[in-house]
């Protein structure tokens, strides 16, 4: 056979090859589901953060900024005593004053914050008392810590998988269906729903003072949701 022949032979079962693939690829699929099953529930907090700051004003920035560092730096130290407390800085912001309807700079603010965070609230609570003088509460809130939230949704994959089983029964039946099987199935986390309030209602009260008893702290819990989203195929009679 001439090489163009034969070229043109080999060309020609190429393409009755590859014009098979599409038949095998897109195989019909009859009879598919797409279900969603979600399982919750309640975790308490057991983080909770506080901010706090520190705000001046100067015309000498200079003179300001190392004031507020001082002032600073002085509640720093005194937070790294406290077991249990992990302390971090904050933003720390330096603007201008104008004066004489914003022609010229009067002054110059700033203000600095101080992050607390601990799983023991009581120790905190009485910190931020503490500190309150020297510096001002700007938030307090309340989360789930990282590993307690793997781990409580860990605990939810089993039921998530058993919630979807029985949705998918419950589908096949209602179709007339003998049996299924699973096409696909993925586990999503929805992440935390706060059940209460984050932010602390003794701090709007303005009940912390530095010369009394920190307050009881109410963390109240947040809901983590796992879902089970996927396709069954229904094996009718």
């Amino acid at each position: 056979m001439p090489p163009f022949n034969r070229l043109a032979a080999t060309f020609a079962l190429g393409l009755a090859t590859f014009a098979s693939l599409p038949a095998l690829a897109d195989e019909p699929h009859y009879n598919q589901v797409s279900l969603r099953a979600e399982v919750s529930q309640e975790v308490a907090h057991d983080r909770m953060v506080v901010t706090l700051y520190t705000e001046a004003q100067s015309d000498d920035p200079a003179e300001l900024a190392a004031g507020v560092s001082k002032t600073l730096n002085a509640a720093i130290e005194q937070a790294r005593k406290v077991q249990g407390v992990k302390v971090s800085l904050g933003s720390r912001q330096s603007y201008p004053v104008y004066e004489d309807e914003g022609r010229k700079i009067g002054a110059w603010r700033e203000r600095a914050e101080l992050r607390l965070e601990s799983a023991e609230f009581a120790r905190l609570s009485q910190l931020s008392a503490d500190l309150l003088g020297e510096l001002k509460m700007a938030d307090m809130s309340f989360a789930v810590a990282e590993d307690t939230r793997k781990t409580s949704e860990d605990a939810l994959i089993k039921q998530a998988v058993e919630a979807f089983k029985a949705r998918a029964q419950l589908a096949t039946e209602a179709m007339g269906g003998k049996s299924y099987k699973v096409v696909n199935l993925a586990l999503n986390g929805g992440g935390f729903q706060p059940v209460m309030p984050m932010r602390a209602m003794a701090m709007d009260r303005g009940s912390f003072s530095k010369s009394e008893a920190a307050p009881q702290i109410e963390a109240g819990t947040s809901r983590i949701q796992l879902s089970a989203d996927g396709t069954i195929e229904v094996q009718l009679p």
